[in-house]
C-alpha cells in the first residue's frame, strides 16, 4: 500500500437496506453518515493470532467520525454492486496491506450518534480472521494511525475501563463476541 493512498471517497456509492438486509437504493458515503445516518451495509472484521491477541487499530485523524478513536482490526462498507465478504478483503488490503481468511459471525444493527457532524447507522456484518501477530502489517496513514495486538483478556480490562476512546460499534462487537463466541475464538497458549 503507497503511502498516503487515498482509498475511501465521499461519493462512494453504500448500500442502502432496510431492517431485513433488503436493497433500498443506494447513496454516497457522505449522505449516508450525516445527520442520524441512513440505515446502511457494513462490516467489521477481527483478527486473531494463533497466540490468542487480537489486532487493534487507531483510526486516522482524517476520519472525519471517530477519529484517532481505537476499534477493532478493520471496518467499512461494500460499495454499490460489490460483495460484502469481498469488500471485507479489498479493506484489509487498502488499510493494513493484508488478507486472510474470513469467517462470518453474525450480522447486527445499530445507531451511533458522534455529536453533531454525523452518525454510524449500519446493519453489520461480523468477521473473524486468524493471521500471525508477527504478520507484516503496511497501515495506510490516510486510514490508520496505529495498530496493537493485545491479548483477549487485555481487551476486556480496555473496554470495561473505558479509559481510551474506542468505538462504539467495537466495544458492542466485542461484547458479543466474547459473551457468545469466546468458543470459538483462540485462546493465549
Amino acid at each position: 500500500m503507497g503511502a498516503n493512498q487515498i482509498v475511501s471517497f465521499d461519493d462512494e456509492p453504500l448500500i442502502l437496506v432496510d431492517e431485513r438486509d433488503n436493497v433500498v437504493g443506494h447513496d454516497s458515503k457522505v449522505r449516508v453518515h450525516s445527520g442520524a445516518g441512513v440505515l446502511h451495509r457494513a462490516f467489521s472484521i477481527f483478527i486473531f493470532s494463533d497466540g490468542g491477541k487480537v489486532l487493534l487499530q487507531q483510526r486516522s485523524r482524517e476520519k472525519p467520525l471517530w477519529p484517532l478513536y481505537w476499534s477493532n482490526s478493520c471496518c467499512s462498507h461494500p460499495r454499490k454492486g460489490e460483495d460484502g465478504l469481498a469488500a471485507a478483503h479489498r479493506r484489509l488490503r487498502e488499510e493494513l496491506g493484508l488478507d486472510t481468511e474470513l469467517t462470518f459471525m453474525y450480522r447486527f444493527q445499530y445507531q451511533a450518534q458522534f455529536g453533531d457532524l454525523g452518525a454510524e447507522h449500519e446493519l453489520c456484518s461480523v468477521y473473524v480472521g486468524r493471521l500471525s501477530d508477527e504478520v507484516a502489517i503496511d497501515g495506510n496513514p490516510t486510514e490508520v494511525a496505529a495498530w496493537r495486538w493485545l491479548d483477549c483478556t487485555a481487551v476486556d480490562r480496555l473496554v470495561a475501563a473505558d479509559a481510551e476512546p474506542l468505538t462504539p460499534w467495537f466495544v458492542m462487537e466485542w461484547t458479543r463476541l466474547r459473551r457468545d463466541f469466546a468458543h470459538l475464538l483462540p485462546v493465549a497458549a
